[in-house]
């Protein structure tokens, strides 16, 4: 059984699951591991995860509590289904939602929307930036879409390859001057409000559960406060925190980029957390 008062918070995207943009295979073909589809998107299979980290993953669900804190609402979250029982609790809306056995705990989503009430520019004045910035010359050519993530933060899909450092650079200084955050994640620059953060949520989980340990995995800058708190953390050798050279005294950096590190943080977890 996973050891007493111990929790085990991870982001997903790019850090547990991956979709076949960011593999990152290096190997041949016929050296290549056996995928495990953990998501469909429109009648696509769309994010994997290897049948290794599959059964890590079932380790997990089976032996105690992994909460899973994501970026994506609630319905977005919903087409993911993790190998082994369902999750008792799961963290959307980086941190802004608590599903507890799939159902929102609608008195935390009072308490973040209270916590949110006054912390930095309002949610509308951002989104009004985020349609200016990406219509007109600057942004038409590289933005596809502008959307509202459950009236809590709002991000762009991008053409990356066509997208300017400037741009960025512009919206990071104008969001940072109101309280508010700017990460680049793949295709997607999410704008979040700094008070909204998966660290405080996943504190607050731990305390209902009576937790004393908390492992965390993640592999953004929305992920950053998460890993700082945690008793002992791992990130993937890609995404954001890789670019910046990220490090701490407790975290571990995986040897492998893309879903073989998927797999690196599901064997520590199930190590850290089960003593394997």
């Amino acid at each position: 059984m996973i050891a007493a008062g111990t929790v085990v918070v991870s982001d997903l995207d790019q850090t547990l699951i991956y979709s076949s943009a960011t593999l990152r295979l290096l190997e041949a073909d016929q050296d290549a591991p056996r995928l495990v589809c953990v998501e469909v998107y429109q009648g696509a299979p769309l994010s994997f995860v290897t049948e290794t980290a599959a059964g890590h993953l079932t380790d997990l669900a089976e032996a105690g509590v992994f909460v899973p804190a994501t970026t994506r609402t609630i319905e977005q979250f919903r087409r993911v289904h993790l190998p082994g029982p369902a999750p008792k609790f799961a963290l959307c809306a980086n941190g802004g939602r608590l599903l507890r056995d799939g159902i929102e705990d609608l008195d935390f989503t009072a308490a973040v929307t209270e916590r949110l009430s006054g912390a930095g520019a309002p949610f509308a004045e951002m989104l009004d930036e985020l349609h200016r910035a990406s219509a007109g010359e600057r942004g038409a050519s590289f933005v596809e879409k502008v959307r509202d993530a459950s009236g809590l933060f709002c991000y762009v899909v991008v053409n990356r390859a066509a997208m300017p450092a400037s741009w960025v650079n512009d919206l990071m200084a104008f969001a940072e001057e109101r309280g508010w955050g700017v990460s680049v994640q793949g295709r997607k620059v999410y704008c979040v409000p700094a008070a909204l953060t998966k660290a405080t949520a996943a504190r607050e989980v731990s305390d209902m559960l009576g937790a004393t340990r908390l492992l965390a995995a993640g592999d953004s800058l929305l992920d950053a406060e998460l890993l700082e708190v945690a008793d002992v953390a791992v990130r993937p050798r890609h995404g954001e925190l890789a670019d910046a050279s990220w490090s701490r005294p407790h975290l571990r950096v995986t040897t492998s980029a893309g879903v073989r590190a998927g797999e690196e943080i599901t064997a520590w977890m199930v190590a850290e957390a089960l003593g394997h």
